[in-house]
C-alpha cells in the first residue's frame, strides 16, 4: 500500500467522523437517545483511532538508530492495533453496557425528527468516506476478494479504515432502526436493541483487528508473489548455481529483511564472487519494489543436510534434538530414518539400536537422540 493512498483515507475519515461525532451529540441531547448516545461514543471512538494512525505514521518515519537498528517501521503495526483496543473497549464495551441499561430501563425517545436527520446525514458523510477508502484500496488490492485484502494486507491503515468505515455504515443503519422501530412501535426497548447491536459489532471488527495486527507484530513474510520474484530474480543472476533457502520478514509495511543463503559457481574467485553478491542485491531490489535489508550468504548445497525445523516428530526412543555433527576428523555417516550423524571410520562399528536394544559397548548413546555413536574419546560429538 502506499502510504500516501492510506494518509488521504485516513484523513477523509477523520474529517467525516468529527464531523459525525458532533452532530450525533447534538442529536443526543435533544433526544435522550441511547442509540444515538452509542453511535456519538463510536464516532469519537472513531476520529481518535484515525488520529493514532496518523501518529503511527510520522513516528515510523524515524531513522534507524543503534537500539532500533532496523529502523521503526513496525510503529505503524503497533498504533493500529492499539486502534482495535479503542474500538473494543471505547465504543464496544459501552455501548452494550449502555444497550443493556435501555432494555432493562427503557425510556422515551424525544424529538426523532432531529434522531432521524443526524443519521441521515452521517451515513451521507461515512459514505464519503467509505467509498474514499475503497477506491484507494482498489489501487493496491489487485485481483485479491476483499477479505483476502484485509487479511493479507501487509501495511495496516487501509484494511482498519475499510473495517471502520463498514463497520460505521453497519452501526448507522443498526441506529436508524433502532429509532425508528421506536418512532413506529412507541416501545423505547428497540432503542436498546439498536444499541446493543451497535456494542456487539464494533466488538466483532475489534477482534477481527486485533488478530490480524497481532500477526504483523510477530512478523510477517512477504507475500507469496513476493517470494517467488525474489527466488526468481536471485536465481537469474549467471553466478548463482541454486537457491538454496530464501527467508523474509516484514519490518514496516513498505520495509522488508531478506535472508538468503546461495549457492555459486564454484570456480569463482573470492572479488568475483564479492560482485556477484552485488548483483544479486540489485537484482532482488528491482525485482520488489520495496525498500530492503538483505543479507546474503554463500554456501555448499548439501542433498543430505538435515533441516531441523522440518524433520518429523520423534518418537518414543528418540526425544529432543538429535546430534548432528561430528567433532572428531573421521567420515560422518547419515541415518536418515534417525535424522542423525555417526562417525563412520572403521574403528566405530555402532550400529542404530532396534527397538528394546541397547548400543553396543565400543558405542555409547546419544542423551538426547536414542541413537548410537562412537564411544571413543577422540570422537566427541557436538549439537
Amino acid at each position: 500500500m502506499a502510504a500516501g493512498g492510506g494518509t488521504k483515507a485516513i484523513v477523509a475519515a477523520m474529517v467525516a467522523n468529527g464531523g459525525i461525532a458532533i452532530a450525533k451529540f447534538v442529536a443526543y441531547v435533544f433526544t435522550g437517545s441511547a442509540s444515538m448516545l452509542a453511535e456519538s461514543i463510536h464516532s469519537v471512538a472513531d476520529t481518535s483511532n484515525q488520529g493514532l494512525l496518523l501518529l503511527g505514521g510520522k513516528r515510523a518515519q524515524r531513522v534507524a538508530d543503534d537500539r532500533h537498528q532496523f529502523g521503526y517501521g513496525r510503529e505503524r503495526y503497533f498504533w493500529a492495533f492499539v486502534v482495535a483496543m479503542v474500538l473494543f473497549a471505547l465504543g464496544g464495551l459501552f455501548s452494550i453496557y449502555e444497550g443493556i441499561d435501555k432494555i432493562r430501563h427503557p425510556h422515551e425517545v424525544e424529538s426523532l425528527v432531529w434522531a432521524i436527520g443526524v443519521l441521515v446525514f452521517a451515513i451521507v458523510a461515512e459514505a464519503v468516506s467509505f467509498r474514499t477508502a475503497i477506491v484507494e484500496s482498489k489501487k493496491v488490492k489487485g485481483d485479491r476478494t476483499w477479505l483476502e485484502f484485509i487479511r493479507k494486507s501487509r501495511s495496516p491503515e487501509l484494511p482498519v479504515v475499510l473495517l471502520e468505515d463498514a463497520g460505521a455504515m453497519i452501526g448507522l443503519l443498526l441506529a436508524l432502526a433502532g429509532v425508528g422501530l421506536t418512532a413506529i412501535t412507541g416501545d423505547a426497548i428497540w432503542d436498546g436493541i439498536g444499541t446493543l447491536s451497535i456494542g456487539v459489532l464494533l466488538i466483532v471488527i475489534s477482534i477481527v483487528l486485533t488478530i490480524e495486527m497481532k500477526s504483523l507484530l510477530i512478523g510477517e513474510a512477504a507475500t507469496p508473489e513476493h517470494i517467488d520474484a525474489l527466488t526468481t530474480a536471485a536465481d537469474s543472476v549467471g553466478a548463482v548455481s541454486r537457491v538454496i533457502d530464501l527467508k523474509t520478514q516484514h519490518i514496516g509495511p513498505e520495509e522488508l529483511l531478506v535472508a538468503a543463503k546461495l549457492e555459486f559457481d564454484r570456480s569463482l574467485t573470492n572479488p568475483e564472487l564479492s560482485d556477484s553478491i552485488d548483483l544479486v542485491e540489485t537484482a532482488l531490489r528491482a525485482a520488489v519494489p520495496l525498500t530492503m535489508q538483505i543479507y546474503l550468504e554463500p554456501d555448499l548445497y548439501d542433498p543430505n543436510h538435515v533441516d531441523i525445523p522440518s524433520r518429523p516428530e520423534p518418537g518414543p526412543r528418540h526425544r529432543g534434538p538429535v546430534w548432528r555433527y561430528l567433532s572428531c576428523g573421521y567420515p560422518v555417516g547419515h541415518i536418515p530414518e534417525r535424522m542423525a550423524m555417526i562417525c563412520a571410520h572403521d574403528l566405530c562399528t555402532c550400529q542404530v539400536p532396534m527397538e528394546g536394544e541397547f548400543c553396543s559397548p565400543s558405542c555409547r548413546t546419544g542423551v538426547d537422540s536414542g541413537a548410537c555413536f562412537c564411544g571413543h574419546a577422540e570422537c566427541t560429538a557436538s549439537n
